[in-house]
């Protein structure tokens, strides 16, 4: 049975407005298999063919009846996405955003989320392989990727369609990947510093080997290098992404025979930390010592005073997410961020 038979049954609803996939053929002057490949494998269509198909549909209002479709191509039209376990005290708030940008973005294109948990690294990958015997999920988006990361190579290898926000950081990641130039991002804070008469510049990151706080770290150190100003190691404390990694940090550096002015943290859990310490010694936050974070979480603007901070665009990550699994592209896209100046930088 066909789709638009399907559609007139009592199985679905089918196409509310009526138009059929052959009309919407006839309408622009192609093959049923132009329509179809452009609701299914969009890849495969020329990309001014692939405009002109969705304009038909959407002048002529087809909707294509997805009982129909999945009872054809035995697929479920949902997108499978692992939910990372949280140690006490980790804030990941930029992954909460990033997830209900994600579904919104999906939801949009008929599509849905389901989540799933799974163990890190290669014992995890079971529960991909698993979903996809089940016919769970048609394919994946992945988050929070990791040096190493074996998802990416061992989907690509059979043919699963997915796309990662973030890298791998390898010299080759498998796969159709978007992720937020953090390097860039940090020369911003860097530059901001500076131009408020700020000569010594310390930097609160992540433990070595996090692909994303080395990469933040490495932006911080060619902008200070760029200003002439002091990169040493006695200015560099790393940790975990908490809070009371935050405040000892700050704290080590605070206390250093040649204390920095401003602190730059690699997120804005370790930048409330800072904050923590500044006010267990009475030190005015922006006019005392500096403090800026990244991520630009709600926590930021609702800290006093107000959080300098790096806002990452989740919504055009998530949306870039989407149209990199629809056209199943083997390229990256590197997005730069915004910072936002409040309170907590201050003026000198």
């Amino acid at each position: 049975m066909s789709e638009e038979s399907l559609a007139g049954s009592s199985i679905g609803t089918g196409n509310r407005a009526g138009a059929t996939l052959e009309q919407v053929a006839a309408h622009i002057g192609v093959s049923r298999q132009t329509v179809s490949n452009a609701l299914n494998a969009p890849h495969r269509l020329h990309p001014k063919t692939l405009e002109r198909v969705q304009a038909a549909i959407e002048e002529l209002g087809y909707r294509p009846n997805r009982n129909a479709r999945g009872l054809r191509t035995r697929s479920s039209g949902l997108i499978g996405y692992r939910m990372t376990p949280r140690d006490r005290g980790v804030l990941t708030p930029l992954m909460d955003d990033f997830l209900h940008a994600l579904c919104a973005a999906a939801e949009a294109r008929d599509r849905h989320i389901l989540l799933f948990t799974a163990p890190l690294g290669e014992e995890g990958l079971a529960v991909y392989g698993d979903l996809l015997a089940q016919r769970a999920v048609d394919a994946f988006v992945l988050a929070e990727t990791v040096v190493g990361d074996p998802r990416p190579g061992w989907l690509a290898e059979r043919g699963v369609p997915f796309a990662a926000f973030g890298r791998t950081w390898g010299p080759e990641q498998a796969g159709p990947w978007v992720d937020v130039d953090g390097a860039h991002g940090m020369a911003q804070v860097v530059e901001h510093l500076h131009s408020l008469g700020h000569r010594r510049i310390g930097f609160l990151g992540w433990r070595e080997g996090d692909g994303v706080g080395d990469d933040r770290l490495r932006g911080w150190k060619i902008a200070a290098e760029g200003f002439a100003l002091s990169t040493e190691d006695d200015l560099v404390v790393r940790g975990a992404n908490t809070i009371d990694a935050g405040r000892s940090g700050a704290a080590a550096l605070l206390d250093s025979e040649d204390p920095p002015t401003a602190l730059v943290a690699v997120s804005d859990a370790v930048a409330l930390g800072a904050l923590a310490l500044l006010a267990e010694r009475s030190i005015p936050a922006g006019t005392g010592v500096a403090v800026t974070g990244f991520d630009d979480s709600p926590l930021a603007a609702a800290t006093l005073p107000g959080l300098t901070s790096v806002r990452q665009p989740v919504e055009r990550i998530a949306e870039k997410v989407l149209s990199l699994l629809d056209n199943q592209s083997t390229n990256g896209s590197l997005l730069r961020p915004e910072l936002v100046v409040r309170a907590s930088s201050g003026r000198r």
